[in-house]
């Protein structure tokens, strides 16, 4: 990680493994993203706004973008397929040196597959290999116990840093830390 707060990104990224192939979005998956994003449990744990159509879709994949040009976050579509998006993993520097924090969002009729795991799984090792990173985060409410119980069995365990309140979150934020 060449500078606090951005990443080494190569052109494009597309990660393959685990059943999953996790992929850059497109200007087709403007429709799925507001299927996937416009529901009651990602306005709840999320920042995305609430209702989310196409106009905010639209929007968040604009905002993706320039972020990702800027080297501050990369959002992927999560498929088994590279077609279909079912969910959105993302990486992000945290501004602390060689640090990075994940977040996603799993489509409702796509929950309880290990989707969000083996997601979580596949972008760490890119996170720690080739991006370099030497701290891989992930930051939840406490009441969710369901993301909880995913960054447990995604390797990741809850840390002593205090809750952390950030624009957007509902609730204070939990720090776990992956131990790879």
């Amino acid at each position: 990680m060449p500078v606090p707060g951005s990443l080494a990104l190569p052109g494009a990224v597309q990660l393959t493994d685990l059943g999953l192939v996790l992929r850059e979005w497109d200007d087709d998956d403007v429709p799925a993203m507001a299927e996937l994003f416009d529901e009651p449990d990602v306005a709840r744990w999320t920042p995305l706004s609430a209702p989310f159509d196409q106009a905010a879709a639209r929007t968040y994949l604009d905002q993706a973008r320039r972020r990702r040009a800027a080297g501050t976050s990369l959002q992927l579509a999560v498929t088994v397929d590279g077609l279909r998006p079912l969910g959105e993993i993302l990486l992000f520097a945290t501004g602390g040196a060689g640090e990075v924090e994940l977040a996603y969002a799993i489509g409702a009729a796509h929950r309880r597959q290990g989707l969000a795991r083996r997601s979580i799984q596949l972008i760490t090792g890119y996170a720690y290999d080739p991006l370099a990173a030497t701290r891989v985060l992930l930051r939840i409410a406490e009441d969710n116990a369901a993301s909880a119980a995913v960054a447990r069995s995604a390797g990741f365990v809850l840390t002593q840093e205090p809750p952390i309140s950030r624009a957007g979150a509902r609730d204070p934020l939990r720090t776990w830390l992956h131990q790879g």
